[in-house]
């Protein structure tokens, strides 16, 4: 009887993660050059594992809190803003981030990836470079595939009040983990950071 009761609680964790995407597909699903005077930043996100749980995508940069929008399995998010240094943040189960500096004119590329949680997947932010000194670079055949196996979402009314009803408890996850992220070394936030030369 106990094990069948833990069983239940798991399964309803378990599904209370896996909530449809309220994202709308965009109309044109081609990701279009950024203008001259702004940059631009494209979350893609497609792997197996963690595949069930969706993530939620922020500009942390200002004491104002962006809502960039909620990526599942299969979709990328492309976010249009000002040259300079940025923070992104991630946020499911735990919260993660990305330092970003940008050029204008320039689009810039960033991989979800899944990573295990006490419950469910966590997810964190990696740099696409452009140079191919990474795993994760644009001249490797994944970035193609990702680019062109994804789906381009956009906010609707639906993901707007999802963020409005959850927006308490991602500030929460935002304080408890960017101490963490701040103890990282030099090296470490050097993965994670996309740099001007990365941009296309």
């Amino acid at each position: 009887m106990k094990y069948i009761r833990i069983l239940s609680i798991l399964s309803t964790l378990i599904f209370a993660g896996c909530a449809s995407n309220p994202m709308q597909v965009s109309s044109s699903q081609s990701v279009q050059k950024a203008m001259p005077d702004e940059s631009q930043i494209v979350f893609m996100r497609s792997t197996f594992v963690g595949s069930a749980i969706n993530a939620s995508l922020y500009d942390v940069t200002d004491e104002e809190t962006k809502f960039l929008g909620i990526i599942s399995n299969g979709t990328k998010v492309a976010y249009t803003t000002t040259s300079g240094k940025h923070t992104f943040m991630v946020v499911s189960e735990a919260a993660d981030f990305m330092e970003a500096d940008f050029l204008p004119g320039r689009t810039y590329y960033s991989i979800v990836t899944p990573r295990m949680g006490a419950w469910k997947a966590r997810f964190s932010l990696w740099p696409i470079r452009n140079d191919g000194s990474s795993e994760y670079n644009t001249e490797s055949a994944e970035f193609t595939k990702w680019l062109n196996s994804t789906k381009l979402v956009h906010n609707s009314e639906e993901s707007e009040a999802w963020y409005t009803n959850n927006k308490d408890s991602v500030k929460s996850k935002q304080l408890d983990y960017w101490p963490v992220w701040q103890q990282k070394t030099p090296e470490d936030l050097a993965k994670r950071t996309l740099n001007p030369q990365d941009g296309m």
